[in-house]
Formats: C-alpha cells, structure tokens, sequence
C-alpha cells in the first residue's frame, strides 16, 4: 500500500494529539485544591462517555460537547464542594486548553506537505477552534461532529471527513489512538492507522488495522510523507 492510495488523511485529536487527560487533571486540581484529581477525572470522563453514547443510540436527544463538558464540570464542583461560579466556569471550559503531544505539531506538518490533513473531532466548533489553536496545531480543514448531531463512533461522524474530501471511503486514512474511534472508521470502509499514546484505547486481539505506529514520525515514513 503507499501514498497514491490516499486522499487525504483524518486525525482524532482529543487523546490522539493532544493530552486530554493531562489537560483535565490541570484544570480539576486548579479548581479544587486538595481534592482526589485522579476520583473526579473518572468521574469527568464517564459522565462524557455515557452521555455520548446515549446521545449516539438516540437514547438522548443531541446536545453539544460544551454543554456536555460543562454537566461533567457541575459534577465535578458538586463532589469536590466547589461553589464559586467563576471557578466552575474556567473549568468547564477546560477542553480548549490541552497540551499537544510532542510530536503531534511536527508529525502533522510533516504529513501536510504531501496530503491534505483533517480534524475530526467530538470537539464542537467552537471549542475545536480554541483548542487546536491554543495546542498549535494546522489543519487544512477542521470537522466537528456537532456538525453530524451525533459523536463518534457513529458512522455519520465518519462519513463528514469522506464527504469534505470528495473521494471514496477506502481512500481516507482515519489516524487515532483510540481502538474503538478506528473501528468506526473501518466500518464505512475507511482505512486506519492507530497511533499509540498513553492514554489511548488500545488495538484489541481481533483488531486489524492498515498502519500501527509509535508515533506520527513513525506514521509518515511509512506513509512515505517527505
């Protein structure tokens, strides 16, 4: 397989180019000093998990990543004891404040010099501007699944990157860190690169995808990026 067999090339960003954990950690230490950082950033994430996957089975009706970011806030304030609305508020908005990997700025530019790169994100637009701009990141062309009224993994997320790039599924290369966000790709017939990070889902047994990377360097050799 090489490089004329792609279009374009689409990275999840949230765990995949930035540290969103890292992030978040930051963000709940600051409003809640003392407090266990580790107890209320699972909290964080399984309020966000479980409501989008409602959200995906139609089980709930669509509500934007900022809305659901700031109920994970609320939760968080009310088992640390926060009440200070200023401090809710600069934690709520904690998701447009993560830090890239390292390799994430360099790995992207060096894969934009020989395709175009996408961002496909759970992120809302707004909040996808501020983050991939505060973590200086580039993209040719920035997705939200807002824009789908759904989140990853559900097939119409996927299906915007296809759409933006104009060509056929099998010719956009979907890049996470996430098992479980490829998968989705793979299911409309994307092709797929997990890239491994920390803090990512990774590759079960039965998972196979096109490319397995240690990182975006590793990733563009393959890909034959100049």
């Amino acid at each position: 397989m090489t490089r004329t067999d792609i279009d374009a090339v689409v990275f999840d960003v949230l765990g995949t180019m930035v540290d969103e954990p890292r992030g978040l950690t930051a963000a709940i230490a600051e409003a809640a000093p003392g407090a266990d950082t580790d107890a209320l950033l699972v909290l964080w994430q399984n309020h966000i998990e479980q409501q989008q996957d409602l959200i995906v089975r139609g089980v709930r009706g669509y509500a934007t990543a900022d809305e659901l970011d700031a109920e994970a806030a609320a939760r968080v304030c009310e088992h640390a004891g926060v009440t200070d609305f200023d401090v809710f508020g600069r934690l709520a908005r904690a998701g447009r404040h993560h830090t890239a990997w390292p390799d994430a700025a360099a790995g992207l530019e060096r894969l934009a010099r020989t395709f175009p790169v996408l961002a496909l994100s759970n992120a809302n637009r707004s909040a996808l501007l501020h983050l991939t701009a505060n973590a200086g990141l580039r993209w040719h062309q920035a997705l939200s699944a807002e824009d789908a009224r759904t989140y990853k993994p559900a097939p119409g997320v996927y299906r915007l990157a296809v759409d933006a790039v104009g060509t056929l599924p099998e010719r956009v290369l979907m890049v996470a860190a996430h098992a479980w966000d490829l998968r989705g790709a793979q299911a409309i017939g994307m092709k797929t690169a997990y890239v491994r990070r920390p803090v990512g889902d990774p590759p079960g047994p039965d998972d196979v995808f096109d490319w397995q990377c240690e990182s975006l360097g590793e990733l563009a050799e393959a890909l034959g990026a100049e």
